[in-house]
């Protein structure tokens, strides 16, 4: 099965921060960007700023709660996501087969 990788995506996954604020946001059910930046080493503005780039992929959706918003993961573009990682991973394990197998013979053929 092919997917199609959206670079995106991959992009906005690609900062550690913003990994470790999905990670968050998933084993608590959700947060605000005071809450996060509580448990993060950066400030509630740079946590906002990183949830809106999360937020332009579809990883996050923002819900208005008191004077702000409160985030969850998207589950359903989280396994999109996963399903990329997936296949990039399968297609990249594929090649090292092949590059392994065509080594093998050079080294077959050199010893002979």
């Amino acid at each position: 099965m092919s997917v199609t990788v959206d670079d995106d995506l991959w992009s906005a996954v690609g900062d550690p921060t913003r990994r470790r604020m999905l990670d968050l946001l998933l084993s608590e059910g959700g947060g605000t960007a005071t809450t996060l930046s509580e448990q993060l080493p950066v400030t509630r503005q740079a946590v906002a700023k990183h949830l809106g780039v999360l937020g332009r992929v579809g990883l996050v959706y923002g819900t208005p709660s008191g004077r702000e918003r409160r985030y969850e993961v998207d589950e359903a573009q989280l396994a999109r996501a996963v399903a990329q990682l997936s296949s990039v991973g399968a297609t990249w394990d594929a090649r090292l087969r092949r590059i392994k197998r065509i080594a093998e013979a050079i080294q077959r053929g050199q010893q002979s």
